[in-house]
């Protein structure tokens, strides 16, 4: 049997992004390449590990990845809609005829907080938890850490740090773990108090400096060393790529997760905002919403009307050091219940959690079609946000 196999390029070899490229072998006519700047798998959820020297944040690609789906290690500077190539930094292009845009999440450091960018490092990706690794180890035990946001990312941080016995101040925009129901931040409250982390609640950092942080009230707090852990951020290719986004630079998709400008680039993970109205950043979310990616491809491929968006949230996990934990619940629709698993049972919890973030993948290589997640039911969204004519932004 002879045919024209379709060429799909994923940009992106993230949870969302390698798990579309493996679910896209449901069909033998798919030609795939995956595209990724780092030749290894950066397991994000472990980054905090990887920076306190606890644990390890990279994965080969050749465990991940299923036969027949093609690695190439490089940039994408642009996706040129009118050629239908994948431009890439090293000079060369890729022609596709599907687009999986699943290029992830970045750091979100603001450039309007004097110093942040230039003292402050982040976590979000590989390359700057490698070099905050890196002045960990040639900083003394006791000299004091900041560690700026008060979410998820910045208490595992803190916490990794202060198991250590290292002086961490843990500064809160909001209150302490604002996703949380209020007795499992009570929960992580007492865990930072008894392991000596000063926690500033309600604090606006105006300024970083080499060796201090200056708050909007004036108030300056030595710091040896600043992590900022205060929030995402998304790359700037499909605003470069003359597509249309959301203010965060998200691309901006209908229900099937298709770009409102053009049917045959289709988002996933952290970078997509379907219907104006995104999902939580998350890796709980990335693969459902690679396989849902990955699911319109085939249907357009099929001649079928792709599905909608049907995915419901569970809750999230949070690690308090190595050997504390929590397991927060959730209503479908992502708010924080009251009811929450701590202490080890929370930690073997989130253990568990971040080792099927990964073993998810091998298994949709092993066996395309395979992924599961929760159902949520259709969308509240607006009306109009829908219509692919109407310009969002």
């Amino acid at each position: 049997m002879h045919y024209t196999p379709n060429k799909v390029v994923v940009i992106g070899g993230g949870y969302a992004g390698t798990l579309a490229a493996n679910h896209l072998r449901m069909r033998p006519d798919v030609d795939i390449t995956l595209v990724n700047p780092r030749p290894e798998f950066v397991d994000r959820v472990r980054l905090h590990q990887f920076v306190a020297g606890t644990g390890e944040a990279t994965v080969d690609y050749g465990t991940l990845l299923g036969e027949g789906v093609r690695l190439v290690v490089d940039s994408v500077t642009r996706i040129d809609t009118a050629a239908r190539a994948v431009r890439l930094a090293s000079g060369s292009a890729l022609d596709y005829d599907y687009v999986i845009y699943a290029v992830g999440s970045t750091a979100a450091v603001p450039p309007s907080v004097p110093g942040a960018a230039e003292f402050a490092f982040d976590i979000a990706e590989f390359e700057p938890a490698r070099r905050l690794r890196a002045r960990l180890a040639d900083l003394p035990l006791d000299a004091p850490v900041t560690v700026v946001g008060g979410g998820l990312t910045g208490i595992e941080t803190a916490a990794e740090l202060a198991e250590q016995g290292r002086r961490v101040t843990l500064v809160c925009g909001q209150t302490l773990a604002p996703s949380f129901g209020a007795p499992g931040r009570r929960h992580i409250a007492k865990w930072m108090s008894r392991h000596g982390v000063a926690v500033i609640e309600g604090a606006v950092v105006s300024e970083v400096r080499a060796d201090s942080v200056v708050f909007a009230d004036g108030g300056v707090r030595t710091s040896a060393l600043t992590i900022w852990a205060g929030g995402f951020g998304v790359p700037g290719l499909a605003a470069a790529s003359g597509l249309r986004t959301d203010a965060l630079g998200r691309l901006l998709t209908d229900e099937t997760l298709t770009s409102v400008d053009d049917d045959r680039i289709i988002a996933a993970g952290d970078a997509a905002a379907p219907s104006g109205q995104p999902l939580r950043m998350s890796c709980y979310a990335a693969g459902p919403l690679g396989a849902q990616a990955a699911d319109t491809v085939l249907s357009r491929i099929a001649g079928t009307e792709p599905t909608v968006i049907n995915l419901g949230f569970s809750g999230a996990c949070v690690s308090i050091g190595r050997r504390a934990g929590i397991r927060q619940f959730a209503r479908k629709d992502d708010t924080a219940v009251n009811a929450y698993i701590g202490g080890r049972m929370g930690a073997a919890i989130k253990e568990m959690t971040c080792k099927l973030a990964v073993s998810r993948i091998r298994r949709e290589a092993r066996k395309p079609g395979s992924v599961i997640y929760l159902k949520g039911g259709p969308r509240p969204v607006t009306p109009a946000v829908t219509d692919r004519g109407v310009a969002l932004s």
